[in-house]
């Protein structure tokens, strides 16, 4: 599986993004896809995740709670950012487990990963 990030940039505190990953070389539509992000000198944090696609269940981080959400369409997966705030400012990545009923919220559960992309929020 490949997993292609992409919809980062600079935006004003307030302001919106949204992420997209596109999934390529096997469909993703039974793994748990999420997105997580590091910010310098801190480790990789579980932002958001979804699961399989019978299901859709969605998990959040109580910092993003309310702000962010996260969907999923055939083997793309988004992540709507409203109200942006400075402390979200870090790489973000998408990643998929293919185990079936796991919620993995540690970044060390995931089995593929995408590039990564930089999202900055000025205050």
């Amino acid at each position: 599986v490949q997993l292609q990030a992409s919809g980062g940039g600079l935006v004003q505190a307030g302001g919106s993004l949204r992420l997209s990953c596109a999934a390529s070389g096997r469909s993703v539509s039974h793994y748990f896809m999420g997105w997580l992000r590091q910010a310098p000198g801190k480790e990789r944090e579980f932002v958001a995740g979804i699961s399989w696609s019978r299901w859709n269940n969605t998990y959040y981080a109580d910092s993003v709670k309310g702000r962010f959400t996260i969907s999923r369409d055939k083997n793309t997966v988004y992540l709507q950012m409203n109200n942006l705030k400075p402390e979200d400012t870090a790489v973000y990545y998408c990643a998929a487990d293919s185990t079936i009923g796991s919620v993995p919220l540690s970044w060390r559960r995931y089995e593929y990963w995408g590039q990564g992309t930089q999202v900055t929020v000025s205050s």
